[in-house]
C-alpha cells in the first residue's frame, strides 16, 4: 500500500474508536514501549491528549504542532506512527488537497491476558527484552491463585433478585455506543489455512474442533517464525490432543524449531520494504530510477531471493539479513544496496566479516535512502578500482626496456679470471 505524503501544513483529527484507561497506560508503557520504543508510546499519548471533553474527537490541530510537541522530526513522527498501525493501536485516513486532513483513529492496546498469548506481541517483547524480564513482567500480570476448594458459592442469579415486566415505551439501545475497542494486527502469511489442514489426516485433526481464534494464532505463528504450509502442519501434527490442536504445545514447539534454526535466536521487528517517506520522489524514467525503485519495493529476504536464483536461502544467509535489519537497524532498501555491493565486489559471496565492515560504514555514514547507499556503493568500487590500476601503473624505469649486451673485451676476461681462481 503507497502511503501518502505528509507535510508540516497538513492537519490532522484525532479519533477515539474506544474507551481509554489509566490500565491502557500502565500497558502501553510496560509491554508496548520495549517493542516499539518510546516515540510512538509518546506519540500514541499526545493523540490521546488532544481528545475533548467528550474523550471523542480532537479539534483539527497541524503536523507541525505535533512537531512542537513531541520535540521530533517530521520523518521521526511519521515512523512512529507506522510502527502504531502495524501493531494495532491506530488506523490512519486522509482526504487528499492542497492541505491534506488526516483521521488519526486511536484503538485500545491488548490486556496483558491477550498481550501474552498473542505470539507476534509475546514473542517479539521476548527477544527485545529477555528471558529474566520477560519472566518479571509474566509474573507481575499473573492473577495470584487462591485456594477456593474451601468456599461455596452462594452467588445470586438475576431471576432470583429481578423480574421482568413489561414496557410500552422502551427502545432498543444503539449499536455504535462507546465501547472497548481493539484494532487486530494485520499480517501477510506463507501459510494458506486450508491447505494446511489438507496435509492433515482426519482421523489424527477434527477440523470442526477449530476455531476461529486457533486460526488467528495459526496465521500469527506462521508470521513470527517463517513458517509455511508444510512446516506448520508437521508442527500441527505434533501438538495435537484428542483430534484438536493444543495451542500452548504448539507454540512451543513453533519456538522450538526457529530456535533450532536460527541458533537460539528467536525473532524481533524490521521494516519489511524501505518506508515510504524514504523513497525517491522523482518519475524520471532513468535506469537509475528503475534500479531505485527495485531495491526500495523489495523485501531484502526476496533480493537476495533473487540472487540465488530462487534457491531457499540459507541459514547463514538469514542471519545476515537479520543482522543488517535488526542488528545494525538498517533500512530495508539500504540492506539491498548493501547485498548487491557485496556480492559485486566478493565473487558473489557474502563474507560475514566483510558485510559487518561495510554495514558499519553505512550505519557511521548514516545512510537511510536508496540513492545516498548507491551513491556510497559506487564511490566505494571506483576507490576499489582506482587501487587496482595503480598496481597495474606503477613500473620501475627500466621495465619493458629492452636489455643491451655487449661482449667482455680480454683484459676484461683475464680480470674476471683472476678473481674467479681466488674461490677455487
Amino acid at each position: 500500500m503507497i502511503k501518502e505524503r505528509v507535510f508540516k501544513q497538513d492537519t490532522y483529527t484525532v479519533i477515539n474508536k474506544t474507551i481509554l484507561t489509566e490500565y491502557d497506560r500502565k500497558n502501553l508503557m510496560m509491554l508496548y514501549q520495549p517493542i516499539i520504543g518510546s516515540l510512538p508510546i509518546s506519540l500514541y499519548l499526545v493523540l490521546w491528549s488532544y481528545l475533548d471533553k467528550t474523550e471523542f474527537m480532537s479539534t483539527e490541530w497541524t503536523h507541525s504542532h505535533l512537531m512542537t510537541s513531541l520535540h521530533a522530526s517530521l520523518e521521526d513522527i511519521i515512523i512512529a506512527r507506522e510502527k502504531l498501525e502495524a501493531i494495532g493501536l491506530v488506523k490512519t485516513y486522509v482526504k487528499k488537497g492542497d492541505v491534506s486532513n488526516f483521521i488519526y483513529e486511536l484503538y485500545s492496546p491488548a490486556n496483558p491476558s491477550e498481550f501474552f498469548n498473542n505470539p507476534v506481541l509475546s514473542i517479539t517483547l521476548y527477544n527485545m527484552i529477555g528471558k529474566m524480564e520477560y519472566d518479571k513482567l509474566k509474573n507481575y500480570f499473573l492473577i495470584p491463585k487462591i485456594a477456593m476448594k474451601e468456599y461455596e458459592d452462594i452467588t445470586c442469579h438475576f431471576n432470583e433478585v429481578f423480574e421482568v415486566v413489561n414496557i410500552s415505551d422502551f427502545e432498543i439501545l444503539l449499536e455504535d455506543m462507546k465501547h472497548v475497542t481493539k484494532n487486530k494486527i494485520l499480517l501477510d502469511t506463507k501459510i494458506d489455512i486450508d491447505e494446511v489442514f489438507k496435509l492433515i489426516p482426519e482421523e489424527l485433526l477434527d477440523i470442526k474442533k477449530v476455531t476461529l481464534k486457533q486460526k488467528e494464532i495459526l496465521y500469527s505463528l506462521s508470521f513470527i517464525y517463517d513458517l509455511d504450509n508444510d512446516k506448520i502442519s508437521e508442527l500441527i501434527m505434533q501438538s495435537l490432543n484428542n483430534r484438536g490442536i493444543n495451542i500452548k504445545t504448539l507454540k512451543e514447539k513453533c519456538k522450538n524449531y526457529y530456535s533450532f534454526e536460527h541458533s537460539g535466536k528467536l525473532p524481533g521487528l524490521a521494516y519489511k520494504n524501505q518506508p515510504e517517506y524514504l523513497r525517491n520522489s522523482t518519475d524520471e524514467n532513468t535506469n537509475k530510477n528503475k534500479m531505485i525503485y527495485q531495491f526500495e519495493t523489495t523485501s531484502p529476504h526476496d533480493y537476495l531471493l533473487s540472487k540465488t536464483h530462487g534457491e531457499k536461502l540459507t541459514k547463514h544467509e538469514t542471519e545476515i539479513l537479520s543482522y543488517l535489519l535488526i542488528d545494525m537497524n538498517l533500512k530495508p532498501g539500504v540492506v539491498n544496496v548493501i547485498i548487491d555491493y557485496v556480492l559485486k565486489v566478493s565473487n558473489n559471496k557474502l563474507v560475514k566479516s566483510f558485510v559487518e565492515m561495510v554495514a558499519s560504514q553505512f550505519a557511521i555514514s548514516k545512510i537511510e535512502n536508496v540513492a545516498d547507499a548507491m551513491k556510497l556503493a559506487s564511490s566505494e568500487i571506483e576507490k576499489k578500482n582506482e587501487k587496482v590500476n595503480r598496481k597495474k601503473e606503477i613500473k620501475p624505469e627500466w621495465f619493458d626496456k629492452p636489455i643491451e649486451t655487449k661482449e667482455a673485451s680480454e683484459e676484461e676476461i683475464a680480470e674476471m679470471e683472476k678473481i674467479l681462481a681466488k674461490y677455487s
